[in-house]
């Protein structure tokens, strides 16, 4: 990720020296995609041995770059021994709290048409969101969505997405995926009583984000 500018560099150690000088044993750290730039499951290897150096309990979902994401079986088998959790249309409860969440796509901007391709993989999304909350609605209520897309366009325009998130009487919401110096940055946006959190590491400079 240097490769995208001076702000990049030396980021794996500063994720590690933030995380594990923060996160105990028993804390829970979430991870909203884009974990490697590996094509397959075989070229992980080094990604996954710097998951298992970071302490707590670890839940990933998938981002648009991790192409290596194919069988859930196995990254669930692979990441196990880290104290990690991979999530798929399914949730987890630790504690009280139950985690789930979906990849996301791209939420049409004002006056925007959404292209055949582009509403097909939406569409698709929305019921891997349900699909997981439906899932979650059975072990808890105190529920955290995990995505990797913004669940609103850039004006936070009501969407499909947030519109299962408040169905659902979510807690609050953790994604990624926006980068860069001129996307919109608000690192946390409160929304009918949701609170969604920003986390892509060169906006909050490769430190972590207390959901509260």
């Amino acid at each position: 990720m240097d490769l995208f500018g001076d702000h990049w560099a030396n980021y794996e150690q500063r994720i590690m020296d933030d995380w594990n000088a923060r996160v105990g044993l028993d804390d829970i750290g979430i991870i909203a995609g884009d974990i490697s730039w590996a094509m397959r499951m075989e070229e992980t290897q080094k990604d996954f041995e710097f998951l298992s150096k970071l302490n707590g309990k670890k839940i990933i979902i998938r981002g648009n770059h991790d192409y290596w994401w194919k069988s859930i079986t196995k990254i669930r088998e692979t990441i196990a021994p880290f104290n990690a959790f991979a999530l798929q249309n399914d949730s987890v409860k630790i504690g009280d709290t139950v985690f789930c969440g979906t990849r996301g796509w791209r939420v049409p901007e004002r006056r925007q048409t959404q292209t055949a391709d582009d509403k097909k993989i939406f569409d698709r999304e929305v019921i891997r969101l349900e699909l997981s909350l439906q899932d979650a609605a059975k072990k808890g209520d105190k529920i955290i969505v995990i995505m990797h897309y913004p669940p609103f366009n850039c004006m936070r325009d009501d969407s499909a997405f947030t519109a299962l998130l408040e169905k659902y009487k979510v807690t609050a919401c953790v994604y990624g995926h926006l980068h860069g110096k001129n996307c919109r940055d608000e690192l946390l946006t409160i929304k009918n009583g949701i609170k969604y959190y920003l986390t892509s590491c060169d906006l909050v400079g490769c430190k972590l984000v207390e959901v509260k």
